[in-house]
């Protein structure tokens, strides 16, 4: 057969547009984001920007503030730093210091990392700022030139009041920050205990040491917040940054946070491997060969705008999503007929949905007709497509026209559960949120 009609082939890791967690079902506080630290590609962004309260993710900017100082010299890992009475009458979770007694600065920075504790907290916050109410405005004026612009802190421990507030975005930008300004530092955060008089304490973040590549950083919890946390965690030359707001749980939203992690890593390997230019030889390919070259393209995910935290540069940045963000609910344009999709009309831009319905892609093909003979050999792996409508839907993609096979007129959980029958059996599969 003769290779022919150039195919250009982006592949995103499609197990990212499945993922459902009872983490965000109903959940007013949920918020999450991924960035890809080294490129400022976001990868899972939901409700980002939303108001949230930091409980002891303000640990955080407290351990900024002194690295910072470690940094200019106004303190030494091995300085004493003294305990208040304020300090040591701080809500738990806590270390147990005593009023007058002192901590180094080197195991400060372990109680804040591993314990949390909020007398250390208090007593960092004293000893910076003069006062926790006085480190609490320094704190927010120096988040804000490191670009935490919906940040405020009212304290260095993260405990209630209601005025301290930020985002799952500027989370991941005080993460960023504190690797990128203060890589010497960062290891205290890869520390899975701390011991002191006499106890050891092990790191509230359970994933550290558990997932591979993860090091590292905080976790948090107030009612108000719900369970917070931000990862680190780098694989080869990535980076990732996770964070979690809101979670019912410690253990349900640690699961959450590694779901995401592994998505989010197999996106950007999927990236680097399937990334090519695929030659298809006739609309009747053998099904083996379809498999391997099954197109789960992007082209709907504003490749030629900028990226969120960063511009696009040539070629431009993917922005690729894990689940169905909140702004996607773009108005979808008018059903057209299975039979409209087998004609050789112009394609359109955009798929043709149901308004308010999901559908699941399961390649992207040359012609109609080879479109049309993918969405007959899977449709009988899966009793979730019973109801469903086939269709190809056109798209043209860098001058190229494809036609994407999916299933349509599916529920968000008929939907998930048919890319998940489908994958058991290897076949590519996934969930396309209504007006995509």
């Amino acid at each position: 057969m003769i290779m022919s009609a150039r195919l250009v082939i982006l592949s995103c890791s499609l197990a990212l547009a499945g993922l459902s967690s009872p983490v965000s079902a109903n959940n007013s506080r949920y918020a999450a984001f991924v960035v890809e630290e080294n490129s400022g590609v976001v990868l899972h962004s939901r409700r980002s920007e939303a108001e949230r309260f930091p409980a002891s993710l303000t640990k955080m900017m407290t351990l900024y503030m002194l690295f910072e100082a470690l940094e200019t010299g106004e303190i030494g890992l091995n300085d004493p730093i003294r305990v208040s009475a304020n300090a040591a009458n701080a809500s738990p979770s806590r270390l147990g210091l005593a009023a007058g007694s002192t901590i180094t600065a080197e195991n400060a920075i372990r109680a804040l990392v591993v314990k949390s504790a909020n007398d250390v907290a208090v007593a960092v916050g004293e000893r910076l700022g003069g006062g926790e109410s006085r480190f609490g405005e320094l704190m927010t004026a120096r988040a804000a030139e490191i670009g935490l612009t919906n940040t405020t802190f009212r304290n260095a421990s993260g405990l209630p009041n209601s005025r301290q507030t930020t985002t799952a975005r500027d989370m991941a930008r005080l993460a960023i920050a504190l690797h990128r300004d203060f890589p010497q530092y960062f290891d205290y955060f890869n520390e899975e205990t701390f011991r002191y008089n006499g106890r050891t304490y092990r790191n509230h973040n359970s994933l550290v040491g558990r997932v591979r590549g993860v090091d590292g950083l905080k976790t948090g919890y107030i009612r108000a917040s719900g369970f917070n946390v931000v990862v680190s965690a780098e694989r080869d030359d990535h980076r990732l940054i996770t964070v979690i707001m809101g979670g019912p749980s410690a253990a349900a939203r640690d699961a959450h946070a590694e779901e995401l992690i592994e998505a989010a890593f197999a996106t950007l390997e999927q990236r680097q491997d399937t990334r090519l230019f695929a030659a298809l030889s006739s609309p009747r390919i053998n099904p083996v060969r379809q498999q391997d070259l099954i197109a789960r393209d992007v082209a709907a995910l504003h490749l030629n705008e900028p990226v969120e935290m960063g511009s696009a540069g040539q070629p431009p940045a993917l922005q690729i999503v894990l689940a169905d963000e909140d702004e996607m609910s773009a108005d979808a344009a008018p059903r057209t007929s299975a039979s409209a999709d087998r004609s050789h009309s112009s394609p359109a831009t955009e798929p043709s949905l149901i308004h308010g319905a999901w559908a699941i892609q399961v390649g992207a093909y040359n012609t109609a007709d080879a479109a049309h003979d993918r969405l007959a050999e899977v449709a009988i792996y899966s009793g979730a497509l019973g109801s469903a409508q086939p269709a190809a839907r056109a798209v043209t993609i860098s001058g190229d026209r494809l036609w994407r096979a999916r299933f349509e007129d599916l529920t968000e959980d008929s939907a998930r559960l048919a890319c998940r029958d489908l994958a058991a059996r290897d076949h590519p599969c996934f969930a396309v949120a209504p007006g995509r």
